[in-house]
């Protein structure tokens, strides 16, 4: 799975969100709030990284578990298929 084009990371106020560009805002003409988290799925996904690097990568950089991680992944997938951003 991975973004589809036109979708970018933006920071406004600080905070980090996702907004459509061009022929992507045509589907998509909201915006989506990152935490950190987000902000680390969403890059991994931009790459084409699968579940379990995503994963990993997280696991490496906080003190979280992989049930917790594997569930918020899960639940950030879904939002971003809801939203129609993934291919």
């Amino acid at each position: 799975m991975k973004i589809k084009q036109g979708f970018v990371v933006r920071e406004i106020a600080g905070e980090c969100v996702v907004v459509a560009l061009g022929e992507a805002s045509k589907i998509f003409n909201g915006i989506i709030k990152l935490n950190e988290t987000g902000k680390i799925i969403w890059e991994q996904l931009s790459l084409g990284s699968d579940k379990d690097t995503v994963v990993e990568k997280i696991l490496s950089e906080y003190e979280v578990d992989r049930a917790t991680v594997e569930a918020d992944f899960d639940r950030f997938v879904e939002t971003l298929q809801g939203a129609n951003i993934l291919e």
